[in-house]
């Protein structure tokens, strides 16, 4: 439990430093007002509803297909979700097979994906 504790906290300050070191936002707990494109705010909602269902893998491969290295407000939905995952109750991840491991290497994998590896790594 003091681990996985460990691990939300660590994916929620990854989020925080991301968006306050690429789009100057400060906040806890992000929100879609951070998404600028129209395309951007119908994709977080598919994939908000696809979380809710339960449905956290399909979600994430729909984002995967989604995301673009050159697309900042792709890059900001990708943070959306994981920060909205990482909200997640443990019973909750568990039964929908996913773990908070997944949603840390997924967020590193975003960052490298967007060349911003070296800063994921700090966490």
């Amino acid at each position: 439990m003091f681990e996985e504790d460990y691990i939300m906290r660590t994916i929620k300050e990854m989020v925080r430093a991301l968006l306050k070191f690429l789009f100057g936002v400060d906040t806890d707990a992000p929100t879609e007002t951070l998404l600028e494109e129209e395309q951007s705010r119908a994709v977080w909602e598919r994939l908000k509803k696809s979380i809710d269902d339960g449905n956290i893998n399909e979600a994430e491969n729909a984002l995967y297909s989604f995301i673009d290295a050159g697309d900042k407000d792709a890059l900001k939905t990708a943070l959306l979700f994981y920060s909205y995952v990482n909200e997640k109750e443990d019973a909750y991840l568990e039964e929908n097979n996913y773990t908070r491991e997944e949603i840390k290497t997924g967020l590193q994998d975003v960052a490298a994906k967007y060349g911003l590896d070296g800063l994921a790594d700090i966490f």
